[in-house]
């Protein structure tokens, strides 16, 4: 009878322990690249711990547009994965179609209200109710500039346009790719974010925010296409369609001296066993200091089977632990989502993105990338992409882009 118990007590923990080993989560993303995998792995081993198996299926791509088309289908086909990496405005439109789930239990029990800035839960969000839950802020004015060409520029941090242009010829001097840029359109238009900031705060809000057609058709405008002419000259001829992790790779072997990159570009850096103020050095993109454009990876939760809630509950709670937010945006390169997740772990960059952004948040300088879909929803999005890519490649002057621009955006509207 003893034998019977313990045979069955066995069978019963080990049915048990399949069915807790059974819990799964599919998670669709475009984290490809190494510094990138590398981050998500952070995450699968977190949820593996806790006996939730991961289904991977990443869709390569670096601004989500592949991955989003993948995503109707599954929709369409009635087989939503459990949670999907998302930005921005995409996170809205699918709230809006009623295909999320709800996580404002969770998010009540964590207190995430408190600790995560309105301007990320402005995405989080939807009417009044946590859709998704954010991994991080990603910052995109950032230069990412190879050490020791900087070295041989003079050493010297360019604070201003004049003193970015005088890097960029001493680079070509030196004889290497002066910017390490990739031919695809919201490559350009991460470029022209920071080239817009620069130009002024108000300036960015009125024209990427506000929409405003002075703002897209004025005189400030037409200097910030007139600025990436200038800047194409200092682009090698095979960039067309180069992966921006190709693009960082340039500057981490030398072979190029910056790159106009959001701070994912660090995640490259760091993989490839590169060391702050060593190697390479991050600034913010001139006269953008105190300022931060952002964009935040979210994993929106999906409806999915009532046996599938807990795992995605899971993942859920996960994602927001201090613990979690902190091993992951280290290896990322991003801020954590949270406010009161310690900057102990981080690198000197690290330590420089949580400082910045909060100072931005504080002083309201923390704006939505229009580049990265958190200013304007898609379809504006792309009209910009449109107009901007057509400028850098020379098919438009600065006069014509200053007409084309509030047009498009109008029709876009």
């Amino acid at each position: 009878m003893r034998k019977f118990l313990t045979t069955t007590a066995l069978a019963v923990s080990m049915m048990a322990g399949a069915a807790q080993a059974a819990e799964n989560v599919e998670v669709l993303h475009w984290w490809t690249s190494g510094g990138e995998a590398a981050a998500l792995d952070v995450l699968k081993k977190d949820l593996e711990a806790k006996n939730i198996t991961w289904t991977d299926m990443p869709v390569a791509g670096g601004g989500g547009t592949e991955a989003m088309t993948v995503l109707r289908a599954r929709v369409t086909a009635g087989n939503a994965p459990t949670a999907v990496q998302m930005l921005g405005f995409d996170i809205q439109d699918w709230a809006k179609e009623g295909a999320l789930g709800n996580l404002d239990e969770l998010a009540a029990k964590d207190g995430w209200d408190k600790v995560i800035p309105k301007a990320l839960q402005r995405f989080s969000k939807y009417d009044g109710h946590w859709i998704a839950a954010p991994v991080n802020v990603h910052s995109t004015n950032w230069m990412w500039i190879n050490k020791a060409a900087l070295d041989k520029a003079g050493g010297k941090e360019p604070k201003n346009w004049d003193e970015l242009v005088a890097m960029l010829d001493n680079f070509k001097a030196q004889g290497i790719t002066p910017i390490a840029a990739g031919g695809q359109p919201w490559q350009d238009a991460t470029i022209f974010d920071a080239v817009v900031l620069s130009l002024g705060t108000d300036f960015y809000k009125q024209a990427f925010i506000d929409l405003d057609p002075a703002a897209l058709g004025g005189e400030k405008m037409k200097t910030a296409f007139e600025r990436m002419t200038k800047l194409r000259t200092y682009v090698d001829d095979n960039f067309s369609g180069r992966d921006w992790n190709l693009a960082s790779a340039m500057v981490i072997e030398g072979k190029a001296g910056v790159q106009f990159m959001g701070d994912w570009a660090k995640g490259e850096f760091v993989k490839a066993k590169k060391v702050p103020g060593t190697d390479f050095v991050c600034v913010r993109y001139p006269e953008t200091q105190g300022a931060v454009t952002f964009n935040s990876d979210q994993f929106a939760m999906f409806k999915v089977a009532a046996d599938k809630v807990p795992a995605q509950m899971e993942m859920a709670a996960a994602i927001e632990s201090p613990t979690f937010q902190s091993a992951f945006n280290v290896v990322k390169g991003s801020a954590p989502a949270r406010s009161d997740v310690s900057n102990e772990a981080f690198d000197a960059c690290g330590k420089k993105a949580i400082a910045d952004l909060a100072e931005a948040d504080k002083s309201g300088k923390l704006f939505g990338s229009m580049a990265h879909g958190h200013a304007n929803p898609a379809a504006v999005k792309n009209a910009i992409y449109d107009v901007v890519t057509r400028e850098f490649n020379g098919e438009l002057t600065p006069d014509e882009a200053i007409v084309e621009l509030p047009a498009a955006v109008a029709a876009a509207k």
